[in-house]
């Protein structure tokens, strides 16, 4: 597939999760892009090997378009008047950065199952002390990405 095309693709998915919070199917891009099924799930699989997002196991189904995720999760962000769901505390801090929104974000402690809520506002944390702690390095995240 034309290089061009495939990161036009790419571009399409973000601004889909961006405007309706859920990833595209592959006949939504399809007829976005007046493709087959078989060339966007070809064009999806490609972008997924390149980790520019990842797919469900052994479907053409978009998982998560980092920060963006596919499925609920306990990350959520509130902007624009949706709830979008992050992949982690790490992807939360992201979506309001690829939104370029104020944003509320939720999500409960993983030690003490206390509710978290972080509110951005000019791309500043407002008011908190909370921390996010990383127990997998960086480097070894894409070992296991959906589990990291």
């Amino acid at each position: 597939m034309d290089e061009t095309l495939l990161w036009k693709i790419r571009a399409f998915v973000y601004s889909h999760f961006a405007n309706t919070t859920q990833p595209p199917s592959v006949g939504e891009t399809a007829s976005h892009f007046a493709l087959t099924h078989d060339e966007v799930a070809a064009a999806y699989d490609e972008l997924h090997r390149r980790h520019a997002l990842f797919l469900k196991p052994g479907m053409p189904d978009i998982l998560m378009a980092n920060p963006f995720s596919g499925v609920e999760t306990s990350f959520k962000v509130y902007a624009n008047n949706k709830t979008y769901f992050a992949n982690c505390a790490w992807d939360s801090l992201g979506i309001p950065a690829a939104l370029q929104v104020d944003v509320v974000i939720e999500a409960s402690c993983a030690q003490t199952e206390d509710l978290i809520r972080l509110r951005i506002s000019d791309q500043q944390i407002q008011n908190s002390n909370a921390l996010v702690h990383f127990l997998i390095p960086f480097r070894d995240w894409y070992d296991d990405l959906v589990f990291t």
